[in-house]
């Protein structure tokens, strides 16, 4: 991305997955924080015209789990193994990557807005996608506030 996807504050892009078959725009309002980033990258040699410096998908999975470590977010989790099949439990910090904090993103929003059209919107996921299904997680929080509008 440049600083040309950036348009009124926000981000535009077309997502690679889809452009081929249905081509849809994506339009991510930034918030302060994420202005402020791109505003402190901007004119920095080397990034040859990209929003910021770019590592690898395989530097930046090693650097998110590094930064787990270090931050001592090591609890358990339960996966599936892909080659056996199998369930079993891990450190979270063996297993984060990219691909983690994209759907923490899009399930912290969900618990804040409980709308899957809107995220979806978010995310380029097209509505009723079964997708965007598995990256929300219905927590215990969530059924607690529900069972509390009955009160």
């Amino acid at each position: 991305m440049t600083h040309d996807s950036i348009i009124n504050d926000a981000i535009e892009y077309m997502p690679q997955k889809t452009a081929g078959e249905r081509p849809q725009v994506v339009r991510v309002p930034l918030n302060t924080r994420a202005l402020a980033l791109v505003e402190k990258y901007k004119g920095r040699e080397g990034l040859n015209g990209k929003l910021f410096p770019f590592i690898s998908s395989q530097k930046y999975n090693v650097a998110i789990k590094k930064i787990f470590k270090t931050c001592v977010v090591t609890r358990m989790v339960t996966i599936l193994n892909p080659t056996t099949g199998k369930e079993e439990k891990r450190p979270i910090d063996e297993i984060a990557s990219s691909h983690l904090a994209r759907r923490t993103f899009i399930g912290n929003l969900y618990k804040k807005v409980k709308a899957p059209n809107l995220i979806g919107s978010l995310s380029g996921h097209s509505e009723g996608s079964r997708a965007f299904a598995r990256y929300r997680d219905i927590d215990e929080d969530m059924k607690k506030e529900l069972i509390g509008l009955l009160e």
